[in-house]
């Protein structure tokens, strides 16, 4: 009789394991630790200017400037306080390749002025060809955070926002414009805003004291991007500083800008 019943409770058991809410609920644990594993320390870095490749200026073109982190443009205005929000608008790439990472975003700050940035953006990631997006809200020099209640795929149309009430203070704003899905952020920091610079961006991001592998993201394309000043004035990406990302002596990307927008290309 104990044989019986030690053998009925063994199948009971793994009856339960096998059961499809079971197996749900374990997947579900796994991609959880998987992306908490993933956002342990996951943090954007201030421009990591290049000293492999000058700077090229010419009075046809906009200025270039080379990094081993950023992509994309920014602009630098004096005095300090003069940008206060930031938007941008892309459709959601599908990453190729290697494995690997990067990041699209917009921000306050963290070119020309390293002591804060103002930032939010979506992570892609590809892992043994399986894709995967994140989406988050960070105020350099804290970690990102991300957030909950959003679902970002392939083709999605975003639409990100930052906004500096103060400079220590503002908010973070996530919309999905193809699920209808609106995610925001109200932020605080002891580290204050120098409002110097305005920047949408692809990123190869720091994790655990190193960047990323940088991932063939393909392209991102902002548009209706604009920058706001504390005077109330409107500036596009169009002739701010390019910045191409350029590792071990090879440039990953290529940066075009058109009026009301910038492409960030993988090359």
């Amino acid at each position: 009789m104990i044989v019986k019943t030690f053998i009925t409770s063994i199948l009971l058991a793994t009856a339960a394991f096998a059961a499809p809410g079971s197996l749900m609920e374990e997947r579900r644990a796994r991609r959880a630790a998987a992306f908490a594993a993933r956002s342990a320390n996951r943090q954007s870095q201030p421009l990591l200017r290049s000293t492999e490749h000058p700077v090229t200026d010419s009075s046809d073109i906009a200025q270039i400037s080379y990094s081993s982190n950023w992509a994309g443009a920014s602009w630098e205005t004096y005095p300090a306080g003069t940008f206060k929000s930031v938007t941008g608008t892309f459709t959601v790439p599908t990453p190729t390749g290697a494995d690997g990472s990067a990041s699209a975003w917009v921000g306050i700050d963290g070119d020309t002025c390293q002591t804060a940035i103002l930032q939010t953006g979506i992570d892609f990631h590809i892992t043994s060809g399986v894709v995967s997006y994140d989406a988050w809200y960070e105020w350099y020099p804290a970690f990102a955070f991300s957030f909950s209640g959003i679902t970002i795929s392939a083709g999605d149309v975003i639409k990100l926002t930052v906004t500096a009430t103060t400079t220590k203070s503002g908010t973070a704003v996530i919309e999905n414009v193809t699920t209808g899905v609106t995610v925001s952020k109200s932020l605080k920091s002891a580290h204050a805003l120098c409002e110097q610079n305005a920047e949408w961006i692809v990123e190869d991001y720091s994790q655990g004291g190193g960047l990323v592998p940088f991932c063939n993201f393909g392209s991102v394309k902002f548009t209706s991007s604009e920058a706001t000043t504390v005077s109330g004035t409107l500036v596009d990406p169009n002739g701010a500083t390019v910045i191409d990302i350029e590792q071990n002596g090879v440039v990953l990307t290529n940066v075009t800008e058109f009026p009301g927008g910038v492409t960030i290309s993988y090359v």
